[in-house]
């Protein structure tokens, strides 16, 4: 099962109507009474955390299948379905200025679960430091503009958020699970999905950045007087003028397609020094620390010193659970019908009406390929 992940959605203005909201609420509170019953909180989180299934639970909700709205619309329905005292689980965060309430609803809710004060931090800075990773260390173009935390009484979590590309007019999801996280700046993804892959992006938490981001800490902790001098080797005068002093003209690509930062914050600079990070982790986790920042030295990094980060977007799978031509791998049968079977399973035995059933069950039918005529 593929836990973690990114999907791309068309941008779609407006609001889901009220009538239709109210019913999402009501199905996914049945679906998901259901599921902590016959599965268990941990079930659940690592089933939200996975983008097939949550797309699929959208779905089967009555939200449009290709849109923006189906991140932050289902997480809302979610947010008004789950009860803290009664699932267990706490959806703290939702869209826009929401999303900034994120670490006073981890208190609050976190008390409701009686949380332990250490628990609390613990799911606050994963919060925080999600948001950074996908915002300044993968830079794809995507803005954050949703942001949820879903955690449950045994302090675990998930967290679903979405970017908005002002340019393409899409939507990217990514998803944490944190059973399946080892570090917050190197590979924190173990699945990436998505239909638009860019041409070039800086992921600073590729393995192949792992030289970059050592080089980064010693150059934050070196003095502020070679950091100084480095900076002013790459922009004397004019950054673009400097830049055709570089052979590679790959370098110059980069750093022009990625519109590199003309200055530095030498106040967040000292700051970051006086800090010395012991990793890059730390570093990326100081208060104004944001894409700026990681490009300046990803670029210092790179052209002064020879440590050269990912430039390739991270996203790996075009489908959640394989494609029909075997690319990028063939289907994985038993987690396709193992996640409709526990959503039909969530439907058939939710205490709502027949005629919402039927709908339900009809609208997840419609998603489920014919595996014998295709394969």
């Amino acid at each position: 099962m593929r836990k973690t992940g990114i999907a791309n959605l068309p941008l779609h203005p407006g609001r889901a109507p009220r009538w239709l909201f109210a019913r999402m609420v009501k199905l996914s509170r049945a679906i998901m009474d259901v599921l902590t019953i016959e599965y268990g909180k941990d079930e659940i989180l690592r089933r939200l955390s996975d983008p097939f299934w949550f797309q699929a639970l959208s779905c089967v909700l009555g939200f449009d299948w290709h849109s923006s709205g189906t991140t932050t619309v289902t997480c809302g329905a979610l947010k008004e379905a789950l009860n803290p005292e009664e699932h267990g689980i706490a959806i703290a965060g939702g869209k826009g200025r929401v999303s900034r309430k994120t670490p006073d609803e981890i208190e609050d809710f976190g008390e409701k679960l009686a949380l332990s004060t250490s628990m609390i931090e613990n799911l606050k800075y994963a919060s925080r430091m999600a948001a950074k990773v996908d915002n300044a260390a993968i830079q794809d173009g995507y803005t954050l503009y949703h942001h949820v935390l879903i955690f449950s009484e045994d302090g675990k979590w998930t967290i679903i958020q979405q970017g908005m590309n002002e340019n393409n007019h899409y939507a990217r999801r990514y998803h944490w699970y944190s059973e399946n996280l080892r570090s917050y700046v190197n590979e924190p993804h173990s699945a990436i999905v998505g239909d638009n892959k860019e041409s070039i992006v800086l992921d600073m938490t590729s393995s192949e950045s792992s030289e970059t981001r050592k080089v980064c800490v010693d150059i934050v902790r070196d003095s502020l007087k070679n950091l100084k001098r480095d900076w002013g080797l790459l922009t004397k005068g004019n950054l673009q003028t400097s830049l055709e002093e570089w052979k590679n003209p790959m370098e110059k690509q980069r750093v022009e397609l990625l519109d590199m930062p003309r200055h530095i914050n030498w106040g967040l600079m000292r700051k970051i020094h006086e800090f010395q990070p012991k990793n890059y982790e730390e570093l990326l986790s100081i208060r104004g620390v944001g894409p700026k920042t990681v490009r300046a030295l990803a670029l210092i990094s790179d052209l002064i010193y020879g440590a050269k980060p990912s430039w390739k977007d991270p996203i790996k799978y075009t489908f959640a659970v394989g494609g029909k031509d075997g690319v990028p791998f063939p289907v994985d049968r038993k987690v396709m019908d193992e996640s409709i079977e526990i959503l039909r399973l969530g439907i058939e035995e939710a205490k709502i009406g027949n005629d919402e059933k039927l709908k339900a069950l009809r609208r997840l039918r419609n998603i489920i390929p014919n595996l014998e005529q295709k394969f």
